[in-house]
């Protein structure tokens, strides 16, 4: 993946495989500037990427396809302030679904994430989380094969962070969608994930994918335990040992040697 850079053409990522299992939770874990929201952005049809291909149900991604949705970290600007809560779902599937069809999908995604009842409060009424659970409630409303997801929580506060992945692995459960989670959070990564891919280097490439063999339903007291602890470690000491290495290759890259 290379993209325009005023010193010429920067490669933001390499060597990227992946392959998303029907249903699968993976989460993509990385220190910044790893090239993290680059991949959604391909996934997701936003970015095209010069090398390689991306495809969904066996179809080639060449722009942004109808069953796959990103949610975005910042919930205050994706959210219209001026539309109701339902008019915000709405949104999403006006002039893509039949008319007689939009107060169904609203109101059962606004259901999903327990947001009924809102239906008449604007963005600026509600609390970081349920902005959130809105943004996340028009995604829902596309009924997607796939969704993607940017560091979602990751401007909240650590209860509602918490209450929130509980309330995403409930909704994989309930609508059979797939989904890609991004964050820079290990802990995160581990509980919420199927899979970890780790991504490191710059540019960004995943050099190892973590099986999380942990039971679910996932809960906090699971945090705590011998298990969740050594799959956070191993995660730690794949980035650590990557991020070590490239620094390394970058020292010697700079002397000449």
């Amino acid at each position: 993946m290379e993209l325009p850079h005023q010193d010429g053409v920067r490669r933001i990522l390499a060597d990227i495989s992946l392959e998303l299992r029907r249903g699968e939770f993976l989460t993509v874990v990385g220190p910044s500037g790893t090239g993290k929201t680059t991949l959604l952005r391909v996934l997701g049809g936003l970015t095209a990427s010069t090398r390689g291909a991306v495809h969904v149900n066996g179809r080639l991604i060449d722009g942004p396809p109808a069953d796959v949705v990103i949610v975005f970290q910042d919930y205050s600007h994706a959210l219209l302030q001026w539309r109701t809560v339902a008019r915000n779902v709405a949104f999403g599937v006006e002039g893509k679904v039949p008319r007689n069809q939009i107060s169904e999908r609203v109101r059962d995604a606004l259901r999903l994430v327990r947001l009924d009842g809102h239906e008449d409060d604007y963005p600026w009424q509600l609390s970081g989380g349920m902005q959130q659970r809105v943004q996340i409630a028009r995604a829902l409303a596309l009924r997607p094969a796939v969704l993607l997801m940017d560091e979602p929580f990751a401007a909240l506060d650590a209860m509602t962070k918490a209450t929130l992945q509980d309330e995403l692995l409930r909704l994989r459960d309930a609508t059979g969608s797939s989904f890609v989670f991004v964050t820079h959070d290990i802990e995160e990564a581990v509980y919420l994930g199927d899979r970890v891919a780790v991504i490191t280097g710059a540019p960004g490439r995943i050099e190892r994918t973590v099986a999380v063999d942990l039971p679910r339903p996932r809960s906090l007291e699971l945090v705590n335990s011998k298990e969740f602890g050594a799959l956070f470690d191993h995660v730690f000491h794949l980035i650590r040992e990557e991020v070590t290495k490239s620094m390394e290759q970058q020292a010697m890259a700079a002397t000449g040697h």
